[in-house]
């Protein structure tokens, strides 16, 4: 028995139990979510104006399926297109030459200035501007030409107007990824001999690719729903698909849902990539917490 007035004695060293907070309106909330959730679910499959035999008949069809693969392979050209060309014009923007770094900056304040959708028009009636493209002498004859109507064809104008687009933004993700990197890292790399491209791929890139990653599938995904816009240009894409159809049948509703449920798959694809590929790239980084911790479970096991 412990004498009275006197306290017993505590164990320091003993872990602290830590028991989490309650929170009363947890339950609450869950309920009321579930019941809202269970309200839309019965009210999708109990209204017969989502027509959801008709949902069926065209999920798999032929144009819509085409329509798919229009919109997946825009969006792998132009994202590739937009991320080469925005890494290139990041180095640009960080460049000491002023001439480099004032055309990057130029280049992002034209493509993030206007719409999308005004560049997409624009590069589709741009033999209105010029008839003919070529290669020539400056101020010269043109060596080599041809006529821009068979030229910008629908998809090459939805490649451009989405690529160069995409690539002003994809030049800012990239910058910012770089600049994250500290100056002293490239510093000690140039003591070490490398060259500046071995320093940038060695050092720079692998540490900026972390940053760079999230942001880049996030465009990415931005891209896939993107290239619904090109649906002005009478590109058969996913949306175009759906649009034809219900133009003939008069059931827009259900042609809808047929377009945004293969969205969907796209996009959860593309998250379900992000989850593995950032979990891969970040095999290496361990949180400071996890850190911490694992260096006092460490010390308390010496």
């Amino acid at each position: 028995m412990t004498a009275v007035g006197i306290a017993p004695d505590i164990d320091e060293d003993a872990p602290a139990t830590i028991r989490p907070r309650r929170n009363r309106w947890r339950w609450v909330i869950v309920i009321v979510v579930a019941f809202i959730a269970a309200q839309v679910i019965y009210g999708l499959f109990t209204n017969k104006a989502f027509r959801w035999a008709t949902y069926g008949q065209y999920l798999f069809s032929e144009p819509i399926l085409d329509g798919l693969a229009t919109t997946i392979l825009l969006t792998i050209i132009a994202m590739v297109l937009a991320i080469v060309l925005g890494t290139l014009l990041a180095v640009w923007r960080m460049s000491s030459n002023r001439a480099l770094s004032g055309f990057a900056w130029f280049y992002a304040w034209i493509f993030r200035g206007t719409p999308t959708l005004v560049q997409l028009v624009f590069f589709f009636n741009l033999a209105a501007l010029f008839p003919r493209l070529g290669i020539g002498i400056p101020f010269g004859p043109l060596l080599v030409s041809t006529d821009t109507n068979a030229l910008i064809t629908p998809m090459t104008a939805a490649i451009l107007g989405l690529g160069l687009n995409e690539a002003a933004y994809m030049s800012e993700i990239i910058r910012g990824g770089l600049m994250s990197v500290a100056r002293g890292q490239t510093e000690a790399a140039r003591g070490l001999g490398l060259t500046p491209w071995q320093s940038f791929r060695r050092i720079v890139f692998p540490q900026a690719v972390r940053v760079i990653t999230p942001a880049t599938f996030n465009q990415i995904i931005g891209m896939l729903k993107y290239t619904s816009l090109v649906s002005v240009l009478s590109l058969g894409d996913l949306l175009y698909a759906a649009e034809q159809i219900y133009s003939r049948n008069f059931q827009p509703i259900p042609m809808l849902l047929v377009a945004s449920t293969w969205y969907l798959v796209c996009t959860s694809v593309l998250m379900i990539g992000q989850y593995f590929l950032e979990k891969r790239i970040n095999r290496g980084a361990m949180p400071t917490a996890t850190r911490s911790t694992r260096l006092r479970k460490t010390e308390a096991m010496a």
